[in-house]
């Protein structure tokens, strides 16, 4: 009787194995952040991306212009997602603090907005591209990175960010010289100024407390 030859590893008597599976690929994350200063107003999006081993490969950030921040969240999530196809990346874990956004995508809220509507449209066509998508809510603590990276955005075109001093706002007349002493009264976590005094969005005040009986 003939002995059988031992095959190759790899192989058998009717020809080639099929190949072993390769195990999937370990999610990217994509932390995603959209602000508005006046909602609608000035907007931007910031985006932290992380490969599987949690190293960051990616911080996006863009001022988008004038619109609601729904609408810059979810230029965030579009510009995550469009990071991820044009690298490679077959498997996406995305997390927003805003629970609108992560609900319209899950199909658990309707989108009614005429503004959302063509958004939500391409964010549910490219993340159903993935091998793998998927997107939580998180808490805006957990989200630091993204919403920094947005504020920078809005911060950049206020020309609040250096080598553009010239954008500044300038500071009402009555701020330049010596500061004012206002009276104000705490009240429900809220501090409430006792007199009239007209200060521009976003200016930083800087308060002194001095307690005193309730009269």
């Amino acid at each position: 009787m003939p002995r059988r030859r031992p095959t190759a590893k790899g192989k058998s008597l009717f020809g080639d194995t099929a190949p072993e599976p390769k195990p999937p690929a370990a999610a990217y994350r994509a932390n995603i952040d959209g602000g508005s200063r006046g909602n609608p107003g000035p907007a931007a999006y910031g985006v932290v991306i992380r490969d599987g081993r949690g190293e960051i490969v990616a911080r996006l950030k863009k001022y988008i212009g004038r619109a609601t921040n729904n609408v810059a969240e979810y230029y965030g999530l579009i510009a995550a997602m469009d990071y991820a196809q044009s690298h490679g990346v077959r498997a996406v874990r995305v997390e927003s603090d805003s629970e609108l956004l992560v609900k319209q995508m899950r199909g658990q809220y309707k989108v009614k907005s005429a503004d959302l509507q063509p958004l939500f449209e391409r964010a549910k066509k490219m993340s159903q591209a993935f091998d793998s998508f998927r997107i939580d809510h998180v808490y805006r603590e957990q989200n630091r990175e993204a919403d920094a990276l947005a504020n920078e955005a809005l911060d950049e075109t206020e020309g609040k960010a250096p080598g553009a001093p010239s954008a500044k706002k300038p500071e009402p007349p009555s701020f330049k010289s010596e500061p004012r002493r206002i009276q104000a009264r705490f009240r429900g976590g809220v501090l409430y100024l006792l007199e009239d005094v007209e200060l521009p969005d976003g200016m930083v005040v800087d308060v002194s407390i001095h307690l005193r009986p309730k009269s």
